[in-house]
């Protein structure tokens, strides 16, 4: 039996396989530390065997990716000035298989495809979650919630803030028809649900924010880009003064109040504090990447006692750039957020000069969504993370736009020539 490419490969032409493996990719990135090793090494044979297929289309030229790889090549260097240069070995060289398996999904997932992989994904990972879930104690603040089947709270309610935001691509965006929709729908009251019963502040203001910004920016597309470009000017600018005005206002209190957390974010201003003043032994080049959390490391070994984490395992600094600058230094922080920075940038440009661009709305939509969880989480600093992934799949079809761009050929008018006597 033969399978032809185009099922496999072509964006648009490859649907059922290309969104099977978005979603069966999603659901490892939740529970790999449930499964083990054979649902990472499931998560390779859904993409790297594509090169096999055509490698020259599935690839691609990776010299022009050279500031997406930036971040990854420089965690592997880290091994020769790592304090676990075993641990940096071997999370560096996963990280950059990571990138790699990203950036092939990339060639061969367009943005429908991505949406309806997202919307199954997420939902497969919410319906395990609410069928083997359970209910944690947080030892800091004396409460229950509903952490389904991952350790914390707070990834429960990102996969639901991703769902949330894949259903407002299908429902809201346009890009999906049909009975899609209803799938939407379907996810998007399980999310809700679990962002409710997860009692996670940082997933439900995030997914709020970024959701209402999206939702401004399809209605930008009304005006023209000039326009376009003019008022969202003024409206970042109107919005930065609002929030500035109630962070120095108190109002950040209130809203913190409002889902039950303190002013100190449940310890996590007193986890940054450490985590600067560990960055500031090694400012430049820093530690080693994820050399830090390294059980029998003295300050590793009193953080987790501080904030009860009886594993001694799967925590962090609630904090990408902090994180970075521990494990990676100032460097290598810089890299990193290049790559995100470039991203949210990039697609927000491209939707602010096109008449209607499908792929940078949704691919902002999710940039937009990890950059605000940067300050209090580490989405894409780890590999076999659906934050990671999510981020170098925007890098990437960001690079492959700019160079669509410049290679577009110029077409131009050529005159008849003139004949004497005749008249134009």
């Amino acid at each position: 039996m033969r399978i032809a490419k185009a099922s496999l490969i072509d964006p648009g032409a490859n649907t059922v396989y290309a969104a099977t493996a978005v979603a069966l990719s999603f659901f490892v990135f939740a529970y790999s530390f449930r499964f083990g090793q054979v649902s990472i090494l499931a998560y390779y044979a859904l993409w790297l065997p594509l090169v096999i297929v055509d490698y020259r289309r599935v690839l691609g030229n990776y010299a022009r990716y050279g500031w997406i790889f930036a971040f990854a090549v420089f965690a592997c260097l880290s091994v020769f000035w790592s304090q676990a240069p075993g641990v940096t070995a071997r999370a560096s060289v996963q990280y950059l298989s990571h990138v790699v398996c990203a950036l092939i999904a990339m060639r061969v997932v367009d943005t429908r495809t991505l949406v309806r992989g997202g919307l199954a994904g997420t939902a497969l990972v919410l319906c395990y979650s609410l069928v083997f879930g359970v209910y944690h104690l947080d030892p800091l603040d004396g409460t229950y919630s509903f952490v389904g089947a991952f350790a914390s709270k707070n990834q429960l309610g990102f996969y639901a803030s991703l769902a949330v935001l894949f259903a407002f691509a299908a429902l809201v965006l346009g890009a999906e028809r049909g009975a899609w929709k209803l799938v939407a729908l379907v996810c998007v009251a399980v999310a809700l649900y679990c962002l409710k019963a997860s009692q996670s502040a940082t997933s439900v203001l995030t997914t709020a924010a970024v959701a209402g910004l999206c939702l401004g920016l399809k209605a930008l597309e009304w005006l023209a880009p000039a326009h376009r470009k003019m008022l969202f000017l003024v409206l970042a600018v109107f919005a930065v003064l609002v929030l500035l005005a109630g962070a120095y206002g108190g109002g950040y209190v209130l809203v913190l109040g409002a889902f039950g957390k303190d002013a100190t974010l449940t310890g996590r201003t007193y986890l940054w504090q450490q985590g600067i003043e560990t960055a500031a032994a090694a400012p430049f080049v820093g530690i080693g990447y994820q050399a830090f959390w390294v059980q029998g490391f003295a300050e590793a070994e009193r953080l987790w006692a501080a904030f009860f984490i009886g594993t001694r395992s799967g925590f962090h600094f609630h904090n990408t750039f902090i994180a970075a600058t521990v494990e990676t230094g100032l460097i290598g922080c810089l890299l990193l957020s290049m790559v995100l920075l470039a991203a949210l940038a990039g697609h927000l440009h491209r939707l602010l000069s096109a008449a209607h661009d499908l792929e940078a709305l949704v691919l902002f939509t999710v940039a937009a969504l990890l950059a605000v969880r940067t300050f209090v989480e580490i989405d894409i600093l780890n590999p076999y993370h659906v934050g990671s992934f999510l981020l170098y799949f925007a890098a990437g079809k960001l690079a492959d736009a700019r160079r669509a761009r410049r290679g577009q050929p110029v077409y131009r008018v050529r005159l008849p020539p003139r004949v004497e006597g005749i008249r134009p």
